[in-house]
């Protein structure tokens, strides 16, 4: 017995040697956390480096956390797309209305869902989510009136609004530093979300709407069933994907939110579990956790209800604060925020009506189309893809090691952020088909370059304690940015919703410049995080 606690004893001080040489001499203590969480922070780090690894576990947790991101756009672009024929239906006084609605439920899940995630943890909010899109989209379909369509894409938009904020924060924390990466690569699924979104709408709305000289208010509901079926679609797409979440992949909960929460002996068994499930095995054990804090105790794991209610009863600024516990700090997060805010206006104002600048411009070069149109739609969708492919070239410059150096999370987004408005600008000097398309799909390959470089920077500037918090602020601006979108284009078109070839351009100017504007904000931001390990 005495030998093997002697045996113990020696392992733990060697961990404890080795981690004094890796954190104290090399690393500087980090903003915003404890320095018992940053210590155990580094063995974690170390663990999933060295032992895990990327492995099997990564790779599906990739393609699980990727079908939020894909959610994500497949809703924004399916009600962007649905736009024309609602309007042509149900006759609103502003069909902008609805994008109103989805944001107000945007902004509300964004909120809730990431701050519940440093709360109760990221694993209830990640599979909750996808269920609540599913139930309110299908139910959206059936709508009889503007009215219930926009309640229901309100509920809609509470669901989606949780998915980018916890999926980034989840697949962060279980992946090493060498594959940090990836979490651009997720951006992917975004792309992909859009495309998927076009090829539904291109296949339902061409073929079972009403004909685009109908007046609004005069379109038959069985006439006009394609947005409907789109919406169907989209929802049966989103049960599956939250069958698969939780039915068929056993996500773990993040073990550097608990150890946070002082669940150290949970956080080993999240370990050890993604170990086996790669097929390896991890030296690290409680002992080098407890060690750290000086502490054996270990917190006991609370039952949902007990979780939930001391969520809402606990809401305070205690993950606020630590955002902006020194000067840089302080700086950076404020500036990600306002780039979030000013990407959630640019973004929407010119992407969330895009079916109907295309469908203006095209009746101003004689061709009205509805096929056209979501054909258009449907290219540039598939031009976004390799904007993420592209960001991911350039996102990590010290990969390249050794040779001349260029890129970065910081560089990369500035210059994507720039290209966007300078692309809209020039979308707004179209006189062909041709150009509004070659335009259209450049800002679509740039956008999509720019959004997986942003998504994957504010998850890793943000430490874990604080990250759901965090994340739920940058997206609630973001969603907050584009609630404003619709009342900048209700001010600048007419007033029954559509746009012309010359009413399109206002939107779209003030689009380009808040992305210039962006851009500028993005190179001042004073924290690289290209190379370095999230906490």
């Amino acid at each position: 017995m005495s030998a093997t606690h002697e045996k113990s004893n020696d392992v733990i001080e060697e961990k404890q040697v080795a981690l004094s040489d890796d954190v104290f001499f090399q690393i500087s203590h980090a903003d915003g956390v404890g320095r018992d969480y940053e210590l155990k922070c580094r063995l974690i780090n170390r663990c999933l480096q060295e032992e895990i690894r990327f492995g099997r576990y990564q790779w599906q947790l990739f393609i699980i956390t990727g079908l939020g991101w894909f959610t994500d756009n497949l809703w924004m672009y399916g009600l962007s797309i649905v736009l024309p024929q609602v309007q042509q239906e149900l006759n609103p006084v502003r069909v902008e209305y609805a994008v109103l609605a989805a944001f107000a439920g945007l902004i509300v899940g964004a909120t809730t869902w990431g701050i519940l995630a440093d709360l109760i943890g990221r694993r209830l909010s990640f599979n909750i989510t996808l269920f609540v899109t599913g139930l309110f989209g299908l139910a959206a379909g059936g709508a009889p009136n503007f009215v219930t369509f926009c309640s229901l894409v309100a509920c809609m938009g509470f669901g989606v609004g949780g998915n980018l904020p916890v999926d980034g924060a989840l697949y962060l924390e279980h992946i090493p530093q060498s594959h940090q990466w990836t979490l651009t690569l997720l951006s992917i699924w975004w792309a992909v979300g859009q495309l998927v979104a076009s090829l539904i709408g291109w296949g339902f709305i061409a073929n079972f709407s009403c004909d685009p000289s109908i007046p609004s208010g005069q379109c038959p509901k069985s006439a006009n069933m394609g947005w409907r079926y789109t919406l169907y679609t989209s929802g049966a797409l989103t049960f599956l994907m939250f069958i698969c979440r939780y039915f068929v992949f056993d996500v773990q909960e993040s073990s550097k939110f608990l150890v946070a929460q002082g669940r150290d002996e949970e956080a080993m068994k999240v370990l050890e579990h993604i170990a086996r499930h790669n097929g390896r095995s991890i030296t690290l054990r409680l002992e080098d956790l407890q060690a750290v804090s000086g502490s054996t105790a270990s917190k006991p794991a609370p039952n949902l209800s007990t979780s939930i209610r001391n969520a809402f009863s606990g809401l305070s600024l205690s993950h606020v604060r630590p955002l902006f516990s020194s000067k840089r700090l302080a700086i950076n997060t404020s500036l990600t925020i306002i780039i979030w805010g000013l990407i959630g206006i640019a973004f929407p104002l010119f992407n969330a009506y895009l079916p109907l600048y295309l469908s203006a411009q095209g009746a101003a070069s004689g061709s009205s189309s509805v096929s056209e149109t979501y054909r258009n739609f449907t290219i540039i969708s598939i031009l976004g893809i390799p904007g993420s492919l592209v960001a991911c070239a350039v996102v990590d410059y010290t990969r390249g090691a050794g040779r001349w150096l260029i890129g970065g999370r910081k560089l990369t987004l500035a210059v994507s952020t720039m290209m966007t408005g300078l692309f809209l600008f020039l979308f707004t000097t179209s006189r062909t088909t041709a150009a509004v398309l070659g335009y259209s799909c450049a800002s679509s390959l740039t956008q999509n370059a720019m959004y997986g470089v942003l998504y994957a920077y504010t998850p890793e500037v943000f430490p874990a304690p604080h990250r759901g918090t965090g994340d739920a602020l940058c997206s609630a601006l973001n969603r907050i940015g584009g609630f404003i979108a619709p009342l900048i284009k209700i001010s600048t078109t007419p007033a029954s919703g559509s746009a012309s070839a010359a009413t399109a351009n206002g939107p779209i100017f003030v689009s380009a410049a808040l992305f210039i504007v962006a851009a500028i904000l993005a190179i001042l931001l004073p924290i690289e995080t290209a190379g370095k390990m999230a906490l």
